[in-house]
């Protein structure tokens, strides 16, 4: 297990306030060190989560303020 991924059992979730108090369509954001990122449904929080590099979490970023994600 990498130092990330052990990262991810101490992270502070946290979900956009504009999620009001319905989880049943939020993700969840964490920081982690290096800038990274790691994004989980809030549904299954002891699921799965994805690492992004801060290369990656820019890149989603873009997508998604330009509404250009498939």
């Amino acid at each position: 297990m990498d130092d990330l991924t052990k990262e991810l059992h101490s992270a502070h979730w946290r979900k956009s306030t504009l999620s009001g108090h319905d989880a049943s369509n939020c993700v969840e954001i964490a920081n982690l060190s290096g800038n990274h990122r790691a994004i989980r449904d809030s549904k299954n929080p002891t699921g799965p989560a994805l690492i992004l590099t801060p290369r990656q979490w820019s890149a989603l970023l873009t997508h998604v303020k330009n509404d250009t994600i498939d």
